[in-house]
């Protein structure tokens, strides 16, 4: 049901609360990198060489990535509530096991259960669409989204202070903390937006070549994870440049890791505040010119003598904002190419997004090494972050053309 009720906090007959959306979004992200600046320690911890505790993020964003793909048709045939709810659930157990798991096989083994999480992410987004028009989504999944920022923005900063005070595990407590919170207020608060399609569940993936013969779709799928690839690849290799070529310590790696966050944060409200003023096309437009401009500058910086910590994490803050004013827009246009089949396309749109990063992060990790410097990592990223451009340059050229 496309409810245009207003929604009433904790109550489970009504839509959800935009906190209650913003919470769900930021539980997910915050899984991604609140551990990043304990890798070194964990793999120390592990015994076993950091590029292998690295693969708990590609490894992570693959099986993230799978799941979207399933969670889009589970959910809209069954419904946004319950999906959400068994996902929480198995998020909260593979935790624990990340906690108490001996050796790196199995820290890795439960780190991918914890990918469950993702059902927050795609079906926050698959909710405001059910609940408002497209124009109205694109804002108001910006509005989502920088709230959710906050999360990880402060998570890196949390989890490094954390890990120098009381081991690599207490990130993870934090972890079920949250999640544990966050499950008792979906479970009161979180009503259903969606009813059944009234298809059988093989049906409902029967439904993926209407989106996947769609122009549109395909543009803004490619657009929002080109544009994001840049992201992911620094979460890759952005600890390694951090502890190996600038010689940070966990926190003080925590506190800058979060400069594309704060950008995000800023990309965010913009869409929050211009998208149904400019439109879907021309807010990614500028995400992606953004976030390519943002790296190719931080990537001027070493061969002109003044690269450094400040420069590196502080340019790559447009990443973030390229980002904030992307993923929103792109994704809004995704989802509205078949309105019916929201909940699907956002976990399609979102397949795509989390699997090319899965990709680009290990790709990342393994570029680097001594005497690299940072300059894999931030060609890399251009590449992707100047891809999203001339995706989006076709999607406005075939819309231009066929009078859309």
């Amino acid at each position: 049901m496309k409810s245009r009720t207003g929604s009433r906090f904790l109550d489970r007959t009504t839509p959800p609360n935009i906190f209650t959306l913003i919470l769900l979004a930021g539980v997910s992200a915050l899984s991604m990198n609140i551990f990043l600046p304990s890798l070194p320690s964990m793999a120390a911890y592990f015994e076993t060489d950091y590029a292998v505790m690295q693969l708990s993020v590609a490894v992570y964003l693959a099986v993230n990535a799978v799941l979207q793909v399933l969670i889009g048709p589970i959910s809209d045939k069954l419904g946004r509530r319950p999906v959400i709810l068994g996902g929480m659930a198995i998020f909260l157990v593979a935790t624990l096991g990340c906690i108490l798991a001996p050796n790196a096989a199995l820290f890795l083994t439960f780190r991918m259960m914890q990918a469950a999480v993702v059902v927050a992410m795609v079906l926050s987004r698959a909710v405001v669409r059910d609940m408002v028009p497209a124009d109205q989504a694109a804002s108001m999944i910006g509005y989502v989204t920088m709230g959710m920022t906050v999360v990880p923005m402060l998570g890196p900063v949390l989890g490094g202070a954390l890990d120098q005070i009381f081991g690599w595990q207490a990130s993870f407590w934090v972890l079920f903390a949250a999640g544990l919170v966050i499950l008792v207020m979906a479970w009161a608060d979180l009503g259903e937006t969606k009813q059944s399609s009234g298809l059988s569940l093989g049906r409902q993936f029967h439904e993926y070549p209407e989106l996947l013969r769609s122009p549109r779709f395909w543009g803004y799928s490619m657009a929002c994870a080109l544009s994001s690839g840049a992201f992911f690849a620094y979460l890759g290799g952005a600890p390694f440049v951090a502890t190996e070529i600038f010689g940070m310590s966990p926190s003080k790696m925590g506190l800058y890791f979060g400069a594309p966050a704060v950008g995000y944060f800023l990309g965010n409200f913009l869409s929050g505040r211009y998208s149904v003023r400019f439109g879907i096309n021309p807010m990614v437009m500028a995400g992606c010119s953004v976030a390519a401009s943002g790296v190719a500058l931080s990537l001027l910086m070493f061969p002109l003598g003044v690269g450094s910590a400040e420069t590196f994490f502080g340019l790559l803050s447009l990443v973030g904002v390229g980002n904030g004013l992307t993923i929103p827009n792109a994704t809004a246009g995704a989802l509205s190419v078949r309105p019916h089949l929201a909940g699907t396309a956002s976990g399609l749109s979102g397949a795509m997004m989390i699997g090319g990063g899965a990709g680009l992060s290990a790709l990342a990790g393994a570029l680097l090494g001594p005497g690299s410097g940072p300059f894999p990592l931030l060609w890399l990223m251009l590449a992707t972050s100047l891809g999203g451009v001339v995706v989006i340059l076709l999607v406005i050229h075939r819309e231009n053309r066929l009078g859309l």
